[in-house]
């Protein structure tokens, strides 16, 4: 599998507060960025998976409302968050 809990900790450690603390929006954001990435790669190859297609959409949509929030909360994090993982706005 390609996002073990290892994999996992290190996600939550590297963005949030720590590799315990997953409630942070830092975390998930990255988290997210890398499924996004990872489905985007499988859809290259398998044009017509059409379940992957919907997942990677929904994957998107909780990624944004994630980071609309944060820009609405504290626009520093969200800065921040962005320019660590090359988000485009």
């Amino acid at each position: 599998m390609y996002l073990t809990s290892e994999k996992k900790k290190e996600f939550f450690k590297e963005f949030g507060k720590s590799e315990f603390d997953t409630g942070t929006s830092e975390g998930q954001i990255a988290m997210f960025t890398f499924r996004i990435k990872h489905l985007t790669e499988h859809l290259k190859v398998n044009r017509k998976d059409v379940f992957t297609e919907r997942s990677l959409v929904r994957l998107v949509s909780k990624r944004r409302k994630l980071l609309d929030y944060l820009k609405e909360t504290e626009i520093e994090r969200y800065r921040t968050i962005i320019k660590k993982l090359g988000i485009r706005k």
